[in-house]
């Protein structure tokens, strides 16, 4: 059984999830993080994720893409729950070489040492996307199962937020998104976890070390960064409701999502580490159902008791998918992941948390204004 466990990003949402449960357990954990201010903001012992597990794993301040780092980290260590990444998806469009020498930059170096270097990994586990497949898999009436492309900007100008079929361009019907679906990015952010992913296949295939990927789809709970404007709706949504600021809606509100709940993320990664049939393999985690984010921000809205309005602007961001859930019968064939939170159940949970936590400064409309002046935000 493997039992020295190291988690890049661990200081985060899911991996400090991760790491407390991995505690519970037995297992010892390590942790190398940076502490970056857009997560934890400009005092890091301040922050309530950073101290969920101060004292509790052993923790490296570092980053991932210093090759000093990532050694002192790996040693001892039996696996690596490789989640350290740059994730904000509009932020990743004009901010390039920092998520590129992250994402990918940071898991070359964990490679180049593991292939190069004396070590004692037995597994590797990343964190991917589901924003690999882009806009994901979906049914034309005409062409059958199709794999459509990013949507146009002209027909989303016109208001027409639908996705159409790359063979006939009539409208396309969402359907659930399983591991074999085209890998077609349409962010720099889903480019570079696709990369990740390969890389660490690739390369751990061809070492021997057994390494897992993780799709994860939209997750949310008790934890998640509120001073992140650049990702995270829930997040995002009650940090402004609960200053009774207006809630803009992007496109025409219908757009969906396949909303995880944290603790389901956190036990399918661990599910992994004692799993030998899942090597090399990938997985989609989540629930499986879509949830439409005008229905998010009205439940949010009741919830906090809010004063906001909620307007649906017609608003898109270049680089969005318009619908997504996920098929997650391999996970359930494979690993037995079997989410135990429904949408409901989870949100509240998310919610009550919220309202224990003090109010942070509102930075979307900061973050909408970088977006319009790159022209990705229209």
């Amino acid at each position: 059984m493997l039992k020295n466990i190291l988690i890049t990003g661990g200081a985060g949402f899911i991996g400090g999830a991760i790491a407390l449960k991995l505690i519970a357990q037995g297992y010892n954990v390590t942790v190398l993080d940076c502490l970056t201010e857009q997560i934890h903001g400009k005092n890091p012992d301040a922050s309530e994720l950073y101290s969920r597990i101060k004292g509790k794993v052993n923790f490296i301040h570092g980053s991932v893409t210093n090759k000093e780092d990532w050694q002192k980290a790996l040693v001892g260590q039996e696996a690596v729950i490789h989640l350290a990444a740059e994730t904000g998806t509009g932020q990743s469009m004009y901010e390039i070489y920092k998520y590129c020498n992250v994402n990918i930059g940071g898991t070359a170096l964990l490679l180049d040492i593991l292939a190069n270097e004396k070590h004692s990994i037995k597994k590797v586990i990343v964190a991917e996307s589901r924003a690999i497949y882009g806009e994901g898999t979906y049914n034309c009436l005409h062409c059958g199962t199709v794999y459509p492309v990013a949507r146009e900007e002209k027909d989303m100008l016109a208001g027409d937020f639908n996705v159409k079929c790359p063979k006939c361009k009539a409208n396309v019907e969402l359907v659930k998104t399983d591991e074999h679906c085209l890998v077609h990015p349409t962010s720099v952010y889903g480019i570079t976890k696709q990369v990740q992913g390969e890389l660490v296949h690739t390369v751990c295939k061809s070492l021997g070390i057994p390494s897992v990927s993780f799709r994860y789809q939209n997750v949310y709970g008790p934890g998640q960064s509120l001073k992140n404007p650049y990702t995270g709706i829930l997040s995002i949504f009650s940090n402004s409701l609960r200053q009774n600021h207006d809630i803009n809606i992007f496109e025409d509100g219908t757009e969906s999502r396949d909303f995880v709940y944290i603790d389901d993320v956190a036990d399918a990664t661990i599910l992994a580490l004692g799993n030998d049939k899942c090597a090399y393999q990938a997985f989609n985690v989540g629930t499986g159902k879509a949830v439409d984010v005008m229905t998010v921000a009205k439940y949010l809205k009741d919830f906090y008791k809010s004063d906001s309005k909620i307007h649906i602007t017609g608003n898109f961001r270049l680089g969005d998918i318009r619908h997504n859930y996920a098929d997650i019968s391999l996970a359930k064939d494979v690993l037995c992941y079997e989410p135990q939170f429904s949408f409901e159940e989870g949100v509240k949970k998310f919610c009550e948390w919220v309202l224990s936590q003090p109010v942070e400064e509102d930075n979307y409309k900061k973050s909408l204004d970088e977006m319009k002046e790159k022209g990705l935000y229209k």
